[in-house]
């Protein structure tokens, strides 16, 4: 591995003492985001705004209308959930590290696959990258020497039994 050293004035930094990586995320296509936004603009005209119970409640509407229920979602909320899904991290040094949401919303490969093309897929610096473009880096990145969690816990973690190698 490659040492980097940055020099800015007195400040010295030595790249491999860190992970730089870069976070990939799924967003709706389009479509889906037009019809998210379709069903907001419909709630938002037959809101009843002048029923003391949903002004009290801000608006926490969605879900199961019941009195004892505390986790009612206003209409922003419905709106905004599930379109930023974290895909995993691409970090140098490691393999492509997918992140599952305890199989929220796919559990295997395939399904994952199919999910990430329904819809676009970002970058944490809001910059699209093309759908096969993203699966085919993410699937060689990394892929012949990169670690992937289990061998730098086993091997390289000062956490690990083993010791550090």
């Amino acid at each position: 591995m490659q040492i980097v050293i940055l020099h800015q004035e007195n400040y010295i930094l030595n790249l491999n003492n860190y992970t730089m990586g870069t976070n990939y995320y799924r967003i709706p296509s389009e479509e889906e985001m037009l019809e998210k936004k379709e069903l907001l603009i419909k709630r938002v005209n037959d809101l009843d705004v002048n029923d003391y119970h949903s002004i009290n409640n801000q608006f926490r509407i969605i879900g199961k209308m019941d009195m004892y229920v505390w986790d009612r979602k206003n209409l922003w909320d419905e709106f905004t959930e599930n379109i930023n899904v974290h895909l995993g991290k691409r970090s140098s040094g490691w393999k492509f590290l997918w992140n599952f949401h305890n199989n929220e919303y796919y559990s295997n490969k395939e399904e994952l696959f199919q999910f990430i093309r329904r819809g676009r897929v970002i970058d944490e610096y809001s910059e699209e990258i093309p759908v096969e473009e993203f699966i085919q880096m993410a699937l060689e990145w990394g892929k012949e020497d990169g670690y992937d969690t289990m061998t730098y816990y086993e091997k390289l973690s000062p956490l690990s039994p083993f010791g550090v190698s």
